[in-house]
């Protein structure tokens, strides 16, 4: 189990991935970017991109309007 931070909460998780926290947590609707340790992760990588302990996970989704 590792220790993370997503959007400023912190968090036990035992996931493997970074794209399976942000499914789980249900912020992978619509159009998202995702910042890690202040890097900006293409969503191709999420996938492939390893949970570390004390990791920070930054989800912005953005909303349409006018």
């Amino acid at each position: 189990m590792s220790n993370i931070s997503v959007n400023g909460k912190k968090l036990q998780t035992t996931h493997q991935t970074v794209q399976l926290v942000v499914n789980e947590l249900g912020l992978s609707n619509g159009r998202y970017a995702v910042e890690v340790d202040g890097e900006l992760i293409p969503k191709s990588e999420l996938d492939r991109l390893h949970i570390v302990e004390g990791m920070t996970i930054e989800v912005v989704q953005a909303v349409g309007g006018g």
